[in-house]
């Protein structure tokens, strides 16, 4: 299966939440495995060897089991009680895992060992490697070879990424595209996320008003991550347990700081350099935050002729941040998070040497 979804959506979380189901429930044995930072299928499958040595069962007797099973790359636990592995002997081993059919060998002599009714393996963070045709072809030989087995492996393959990722991967392997169940994980409704804060603020004994959590929600986006980080600043902002709508409206800028800190300044920020590149990003930021699209055509009216030329090159490099990615008509785009579209009005502000305090109370408010 694809669990497909926006960033921060909760892909990850809904794939431990099913291995979790699938080894109390039917005695499957999970398996998590990021595949972020790998660069190569000798990368893929070194990070599955050590995925699966640090995997852990709930059941002691299979944690002992795993423990034994590969003592060799194991050595002694750390001052944090963590194992450390001898990754001289994994690397030596790893390339055995780099062929469907290793890979298929490896996992069916883990399911054995340990008992399992079978094995449930998720690779997370495929981005990186999405565009590599290695991979398109390394997880369809997979599917293929396991099907064309006499003695196939019970196998629960899961793959976590944004559309976009999985569109990558049919475009490197067509056929690709008749293997996967794709699970859609939207945001929740603007409605949903509104009861999230207000019961949960309850559960604290907080009064939550109603503007309040009709603005924390807008600007959330029914995204779980964003939800958590506006409700701990308004939870820490409170001083009288009750989060006032202007309580509210400080949490939200706290979190646009946090999720633009980690998601924009670190990764956009250092990759355009360019002066023209920082001027065209703060023109499209000053606008009303609110509004995630912009087309470029308007945008354009108000770029300088040296901008113009680097207009199109700038749309791709957000594109391949992930920042933004393309609308439903031609020449459109959208941003693909509220709070980095906010954060981003924020930044364009201060650029612009507008007083912030008065500008930012307007989209805060509905």
């Amino acid at each position: 299966m694809f669990i497909q979804g926006e960033y921060g959506i909760g892909k990850t979380s809904l794939a431990f939440q099913a291995q979790q189901a699938a080894e109390i429930q039917h005695n499957i044995h999970p398996i998590y495995c990021s595949l972020g930072g790998c660069k190569s299928l000798g990368d893929v499958s070194e990070s599955i060897f050590q995925s699966t040595i640090r995997s852990r069962a709930l059941d002691p007797t299979k944690a002992e089991k795993i423990t034994n099973l590969f003592a060799k790359y194991i050595g002694k636990q750390n001052l944090f009680g963590m194992l450390t592995l001898n990754f001289e002997a994994l690397r030596a081993d790893a390339p055995q895992l780099a062929s469907p059919f290793g890979v298929l060998r490896f996992l069916e002599n883990v399911r054995e060992r340990l008992g399992s009714n079978g094995i449930f393996l998720v690779l997370d963070e495929i981005n990186g490697l999405a565009r590599d045709p290695g991979l398109a072809h390394f997880i369809k030989g997979i599917v293929d070879s396991n099907g064309g087995s006499s003695k196939p492996v019970p196998l629960l393959l899961a793959l976590c990424g944004v559309e976009e990722c999985r569109r990558e991967m049919i475009k490197q392997h067509q056929p690709v595209d008749r293997i996967f169940e794709v699970i859609e994980v939207g945001p929740m409704s603007a409605g949903e996320s509104k009861e999230f804060f207000k019961v949960t603020f309850e559960s604290a004994s907080i009064i939550c008003d109603e503007k309040a959590a009709v603005n924390m929600a807008h600007y959330s986006a029914g995204f779980p991550k964003i939800m958590q980080l506006i409700g701990d600043s308004a939870y820490w902002r409170d001083e009288d347990n009750h989060v006032t709508e202007e309580e509210a409206g400080l949490a939200i800028v706290d979190a646009a700081e946090e999720v633009g800190k980690k998601y924009f300044d670190l990764q956009v920020q250092n990759a355009l350099r360019s002066a023209d590149y920082r001027s065209i990003l703060y023109k499209i930021g000053v606008h009303n935050p609110d509004d995630l699209t912009f087309t470029k055509a308007k945008v354009e009216a108000d770029l300088t002729p040296s901008e113009r030329g680097k207009f199109n090159n700038f749309l791709q490099k957000m594109k391949k941040l992930n920042v933004i990615r393309s609308g439903a008509s031609l020449g459109e785009y959208t941003f693909n998070l509220r709070m980095v579209r906010l954060y981003l009005w924020m930044r364009s502000l201060e650029q612009s040497s507008v007083p912030s305090r008065g500008k930012r109370s307007g989209p805060l408010k509905h």
